[in-house]
């Protein structure tokens, strides 16, 4: 069965086990391929691409980083199942410097992270008042563009050019750290 150019027989026989070496669970090698499809199905035109199993495949290892990089973010914590010697030993555990170190961010990455958040808050506060308004409502508080508009009393296209604005001056501030 071919669909948008990839044969799903190749995508579900060889690409899913390939996948599953990686992830070694079969429910997130589902995961990671569903993903990778829709991302390969909602580019702009992907009856163009030449190579669709090769694009393919290159989705699939971003959407393997990307998944690995947001469940890096979580810690398993106990259950409430745990009987009384395993909470001593989550106990023992909690106080001993492993934990620390897995567990709790270095002082080396809270400076880091607090040098970052004041940079930001020096760029965002160097803007003029309402693009900063707008950036405010768009990226905090998760307004859409016609909310803003509509909240403002300004039209969408100046909302649109308020957050271009903002988005350009964190863009060559963060080039700037980063050279």
């Amino acid at each position: 069965m071919n669909w948008f150019g990839i044969d799903l027989s190749w995508a579900y026989g060889n690409l899913l086990p390939m996948i599953f070496q990686q992830t070694r669970c079969h429910h997130s090698a589902y995961d990671v391929l569903h993903d990778a499809l829709l991302r390969f199905a909602l580019l702009d035109n992907p009856s163009r691409i030449q190579q669709p199993h090769a694009y393919l495949r290159n989705i699939v290892k971003s959407v393997i980083v990307d998944d690995h990089r947001r469940m890096a973010r979580f810690v398993v914590l106990p259950t409430e199942e745990f009987n009384i010697e395993h909470r001593q030993n989550a106990l023992i555990f909690q106080n001993s410097q492993a934990f620390q170190q897995n567990f709790a961010p270095s002082a080396e990455h809270l400076t880091d992270l607090n040098q970052r958040l004041a940079a930001l808050q020096v760029i965002i506060s160097a803007l003029p008042e309402k693009c900063r308004q707008v950036f405010w409502l768009y990226r905090i508080d998760g307004l859409t563009q016609p909310e803003i508009s509509t909240q403002l009393g300004i039209t969408v296209k100046t909302v649109e050019a308020h957050l271009a604005r903002a988005m350009i001056s964190l863009c060559v501030v963060c080039q700037t750290l980063l050279d």
